[in-house]
């Protein structure tokens, strides 16, 4: 017995003599001149001892501490070795600290703390067939930003690096690349660059004066099945046409008078010569050639009345003079009641610009596909792998068309339909050229900068020395990240801990709804992981400044006991918060109340359910079925009834 506990009390002392290191330092990308702090972190039982070295063998003059400050000229390598009094040392990983050519303008602003900043754009090229195609893209970051290209969409395997070069160019080469920098603290992409062949130059290049997108997806429905596809199919086309210089405000689960506030903010950021863009994910149906979009709180049954009628939609996007309107719809297209009456339906002024993509055809439902933990819409899912190709827009959703027709989860259940008016080659990837409507252009760059405005980065220091750092990345344009990390523990601090809550609180959906692996892949992965995440989602209901409590858990040093303090942050009406919506949607909320009558409130979302197959299909329909007497008084009990032609278009969507 004497001889076990003196083995284990020599274990326990190698244990306790070992230099631990526990936080180490990152690789940076930097602008000429730009001050860096490389920060290491150890811990043992003696006083430890630092020294950094720039070779293997070139002492750093006066790097002898735990964090070491440098001017940043030139490409440089550095690792940290740290020792204690009884000899024992360790060496941290290398880091490099990376300098960009002093030629290139680097245009941060004085807050940078690190985030992803393009530093050079790749271009645009034409390059003759058996061609050499050279991309470039460098950007800033702290830590170092990965990087990622994108060719129509479509990630790149093994392409990473700042130059992408591709040899003997040739017809799958043409099309659009883009290249994405990422790191801890968020993600920023690229502009467009259009690689064209001769044969591929067929295109009559017209100009925008601005492009816009407004993208909602419906998912967790209050009285009807639930989706699932929405949250990456919006995140996703989000982003691609970001790449293309869309002004993009991307919105999950709206109630109807959300939808209608949201509508009405996007119909102000049109104005003529500008490329709209319409997208909408979730439950819907036709009815006598009628498109009707199903909020997430439209009672069952529904009637046109708790719904959105696209024709309308358009109808008001056409009245804003725009060059080109777009709308794409990922819903079904079927109406179970077949004794509905056709009602006449006003056709739009012929200014031929119009493009309708239906992820099916009339009469038909669109499905979405569920694999593990990601699950797609059929029709997105080609849309998405096409949306960056430099061709007319009716080009690009024929392709969708042929990609999906081939797919065989929907073979005989689910074709696209393509309807235009489009006279001119218009393509999404058209440029930009505001010259004449600077003045129409900064107006609708401020209204736009309302929906996608974040909290600035922040550090929040605590009694007990220790340092928190704060920062936020929006998934949508209502769904808020705050990222909280450790950044300094102080002298009397160790095994530090972090707590985020809201007030008012804001429920993560997700969460609740089972979707949590969803949406952890839309959330950036980095060894260098936050210690803390929040999800704030339905900031569009956010009625006053919300406010963080900030809470760390710690123990002193050389003690046992655990202690808390906190801290508040008032981080204001982030994103669409300050937009207000809610000031339309109180009225319009009434409003639809007293016309539909008593509705079940509660507003949980149902359970998701389980997936029982690896990859299956599943419908967008909402059921719209009535539990009936058995001796039925009408036919038509359950017909969705017209809205009156007649009625003002203002909000009666």
């Amino acid at each position: 017995m004497v001889q076990c506990l003196s083995f284990h009390s020599k274990v326990l002392k190698i244990m306790i003599n070992e230099i631990v290191i526990v936080q180490q330092p990152l690789s940076v990308c930097v602008p000429y001149n730009y001050t860096v702090t490389l920060s290491v972190r150890a811990v043992g039982l003696d006083p430890l001892q630092y020294q950094w070295f720039q070779s293997e063998e070139e002492v750093v003059p006066g790097g002898t501490r735990s964090d070491l400050v440098i001017s940043a000229h030139r490409k440089q390598y550095f690792v940290c070795r740290i020792n204690d009094q009884q000899n024992n040392f360790v060496f941290s990983n290398w880091v490099k600290v990376k300098v960009l050519k002093a030629e290139v303008s680097p245009g941060l602003h004085a807050s940078w703390r690190g985030e992803p900043h393009i530093a050079l754009q790749p271009e645009s090229q034409r390059v003759q067939r058996r061609g050499r195609v050279t991309l470039q893209c460098w950007a800033f970051g702290i830590p170092a930003p990965q990087l990622q290209w994108y060719h129509n969409g479509l990630l790149m395997p093994g392409a990473t690096a700042e130059t992408l070069e591709i040899e003997n160019a040739d017809e799958e080469h043409a099309g659009s690349y883009l290249c994405c920098a990422s790191n801890v603290l968020g993600e920023k992409w690229t502009e467009s660059a259009e690689i064209v062949l001769p044969e591929n130059i067929t295109l009559k290049r017209l100009a925008a004066t601005d492009k816009v997108a407004l993208l909602i997806g419906n998912l967790n429905y209050q009285h009807h099945p639930v989706l699932m596809a929405p949250v990456v199919d919006v995140h996703e086309l989000s982003n691609l046409l970001r790449g293309l210089g869309f002004r993009v405000v991307s919105l999950l689960d709206l109630t109807k008078a959300e939808m209608l506030a949201s509508i009405e903010k996007f119909l102000q950021l049109l104005d003529r010569g500008v490329y709209a863009l319409f997208y909408y994910a979730g439950h819907g149906y036709e009815c006598s050639g009628r498109n009707y979009l199903v909020p997430i709180d439209a009672p069952q049954p529904y009637r046109p009345e708790n719904c959105i009628s696209v024709q309308r939609v358009m109808r008001r996007m056409q009245e804003k003079h725009t060059a080109l309107n777009v709308v794409l719809l990922d819903t079904c297209r079927k109406w179970y009641n077949q004794h509905c009456v056709p009602s006449e339906i006003k056709s739009l002024d012929p200014l031929g610009n119009t493009v309708y993509g239906f992820a099916t055809c009339e009469g038909a439902e669109a499905f979405e596909v569920q694999d593990g933990s990601r699950s797609t819409g059929v029709f997105t899912k080609y849309l998405n792998m096409n949306i960056l190709r430099p061709e007319k827009i009716t080009r690009v959703l024929e392709r969708v068309s042929e990609d999906l027709g081939r797919d065989p989860l929907v073979t005989g259940k689910q074709v696209m339909e393509i309807r235009h008016t489009l006279k001119d080659p218009r393509s999404l990837a058209d440029p930009i050229s505001a010259a004449g409507h600077t003045g129409e252009l900064l107006l609708r760059d401020l209204c736009w900068k309302q929906a996608n405005d974040l909290p600035a980065q922040r550090l929040v220091s605590f009694p007990c020395g220790a340092v928190v750092e704060l920062s936020f990345s929006a998934l949508f344009s209502n769904v808020l990240v705050v990222f909280a990390t450790v950044k300094d523990t102080g002298s009397q601090a160790q095994d530090c801990s972090v707590a985020l809550r809201s007030s008012p609180a804001l429920e993560d959906i997700f969460s609740i709804a089972g979707w949590s692996d969803e949406m952890n892949t839309l959330l950036l992965t980095n060894t260098d992981a936050p210690d803390c995440c929040l999800r704030l989602c339905g900031l569009q209901k956010l009625q006053k400044p919300l406010m963080l409590t900030v809470e760390l858990h710690y123990s002193r040093v050389r003690q046992h006991q655990r202690l808390t303090e906190s801290r508040q942050q008032n981080i204001g009406r982030p994103l669409v918060a300050r937009c207000e919506l809610y000031k339309r949607t109180v009225a319009e909320g009434a409003a639809a109340a007293a016309a539909v009558g008593t509705v079940h409130t509660d507003y949980r979302p149902r359970p998701r359910p389980p997936s029982s197959q690896p990859c299956r299909p599943s419908t967008r329909k909402a059921e719209n079925a009535v539990t009936r007497p058995a001796q039925s008084s009408s036919p038509r009990d359950n017909e969705p009834e017209e809205n009156d032609e007649s009625e003002p278009l203002g909000w009666a969507l």
